[in-house]
């Protein structure tokens, strides 16, 4: 878009052409709004479609594979070893990048929504900066800030050469010997399984005493065990400091507390967190409030403190999900076009993709405890499950928390194959004031994982049918 096409004026700004900032625009430019969507890269997709989400999980879907037929052999079914071709591993990770960001610009012309290549700064509630290829003012009437957010670097640490953030891990410049991660979180374990898959020893440090300390222990707990068992150490209550790299290698001093050592790795990924992308917004010529952590103040139409400006996604903290930002997304949008939106979603689901995967949505036990809420905790073993043994899945586990005096449904988790879709049920279970009588009476087909979630909730009994 040359200068003379440039628009001066729109209903609609988007800022931001991630998950959140396109289904905002596909949204608003459906309820008729004349939208721009502006984006500081020449791609659409943001961090998701090109350096996170989809990246990472095609890299995991081969590790998975890699996993499946190491697993094969114990059933009688050996394989050669996999030869790793990186080169046409990256190419087909690439292509797959290519066609998701080449769908996105498609349905941008095809409804109408105008795009913008350039770094919109905000100048001050009804107006911004474009910074690009051709530079100009643009007013709105409303703007939705969809801005993101990027890898948290250790402190006297910068991304580069052989310390890489997630972004630079899933370039796969080269398969290291060793690697070190720091974060036991869900992007330190992804990309560690994945690397290791790919025949990198990986060890990995972990600040708090277990894995995704965030996470419900017992759905941990068997990831933790083929984590210890995969990777070549596990090394928690330990900080990483004194980082030195070389064109060797880097230096890192792993400190448990109780003993302090020094360790030599070909790279190191640091995943230690994500912080917002608002620092270079401007808003401090705007109403826009900030809390402390940088993240922007929305109410539950995710308007911000300046009423004609809106934010979502990782920009506007809570869980940082690419779902969860396209949701509010089309809140944001609904709300600017008059309808009474809101953000109220009772299950906002959340998958790891590791092996095994594990998947949760609504209340966790710990936040009950912490709520004081009465609840009945029933878990379902997979080795009672006949679909899970004869995948090899005996150690997953399905569990529910519902209202003891109800029996409505108000949490669910998963770990084990399929828990990514698996978890979906439980969301629309939550979301429709499901009891787990709903789900106990629910026909599930036999013999599938899904059975699990019937099976828990007959728990509420006393008594599943395969187990209890």
């Amino acid at each position: 878009m040359t200068h003379n096409e440039l628009p001066t004026r729109t209903e609609v700004l988007v800022i931001g052409a991630g998950p959140g900032g396109y289904a905002a625009a596909f949204e608003a430019a459906r309820l008729g709004r004349d939208v721009t969507l502006v984006n500081e890269e020449d791609e659409l997709g943001g961090v998701c479609l090109r350096r996170g989400c989809i990246p990472s999980k095609t890299l995991l879907h081969l590790s998975e594979l890699v996993h499946a037929t190491k697993a094969a052999a114990s059933a009688g079914l050996t394989f050669e070893s996999p030869r790793v071709e990186l080169d046409r591993i990256r190419e087909h990770k690439d292509s797959v990048i290519d066609q998701l960001t080449g769908g996105v610009a498609q349905l941008c012309r095809q409804r109408g929504v105008r795009v913008i290549r350039a770094r919109a700064t905000f100048e001050d509630n009804r107006t911004v900066r474009l910074e690009g290829d051709s530079n100009a003012s643009l007013s709105f009437e409303h703007a939705i800030i969809a801005t993101g957010s990027r890898p948290v670097p250790l402190p006297g640490t910068a991304f580069g050469g052989r310390i890489m953030s997630s972004k630079e891990a899933l370039e796969l410049e080269d398969i290291p010997d060793s690697l070190l991660v720091i974060g036991g979180g869900y992007i330190g374990l992804e990309m560690g399984m994945v690397y290791q898959a790919l025949g990198s020893k990986v060890t990995l440090a972990e600040m708090t005493d277990r894995l995704m300390p965030n996470t419900d222990a017992d759905l941990v707990e068997p990831l933790s065990r083929t984590v210890e068992r995969l990777f070549e150490a596990v090394h928690l209550n330990a900080r990483a400091s004194d980082m030195q790299a070389s064109g060797n290698g880097v230096q890192v001093t792993i400190d448990t507390g109780d003993d302090a050592t020094q360790h030599e790795f070909d790279r190191v990924l640091i995943a230690i967190g994500r912080q917002p992308n608002t620092d270079s917004l401007n808003l401090e010529a705007t109403d826009v409030t900030l809390d402390d952590n940088g993240f922007i103040r929305v109410d539950g139409a995710r308007r911000t403190e300046a009423d004609n400006i809106y934010a979502i996604g990782d920009a506007a903290g809570g869980m940082l999900l690419a779902h969860k930002a396209m949701h509010e997304g089309k809140v944001a949008a609904r709300a600017i076009a008059g309808q009474n939106a809101v953000f109220d979603a009772l299950a906002v689901p959340a998958v790891v993709f590791t092996d095994p995967q594990v998947a949760w949505c609504g209340l966790t036990e710990q936040q009950a405890g912490d709520e004081t809420r009465n609840v009945e905790v029933l878990r379902f073993p997979w080795q009672a499950s006949g679909r899970a043994v004869s995948m090899g899945a005996s150690q997953g586990l399905t569990k529910l928390l519902v209202d003891a005096d109800t029996g409505r449904v108000l949490g669910v988790g998963i770990v084990g194959p399929q828990a990514e879709s698996l978890i979906a049920e439980a969301v629309l279970a939550i979301e429709m004031g499901a009891t787990a009588e709903d789900l106990a009476l629910s026909i599930h087909p036999h013999p599938t994982l899904t059975e699990t979630l019937g099976e828990a909730a007959e728990l509420l009994t006393g008594q599943a049918t395969h187990y209890g």
